[in-house]
């Protein structure tokens, strides 16, 4: 049997979305490290409009979704400018 390779980390900086214990909850956070037992180290934006540093699983970080804004860049610089 093969072997299951290992998810890949998003590198720091990198923009994901983060889907917790509630689906509708869910918020785009900046990966700012590793940390120990498969999790990561993410900065978010708080209720209060703070910024806070959480600690989260890296099985639930998804890659972010192009939007609106990313069409049109793309649209003005073409494909291979990103």
């Amino acid at each position: 049997m093969p072997k299951k390779s290992a998810p890949s980390l998003p590198p720091a900086g990198t923009l994901v979305r983060y889907c917790g214990r509630d689906q509708k909850r869910a918020r785009n956070v900046r990966v700012l490290a590793e940390a120990s037992g498969g999790c990561m180290v993410v900065e978010a934006v708080g209720r209060a409009g703070k910024l806070v540093r959480l600690t989260v699983k890296q099985s639930n970080l998804f890659p972010k979704q192009p939007d609106l804004f990313d069409q049109g860049l793309m649209a003005e610089n073409g494909p291979e400018a990103s």
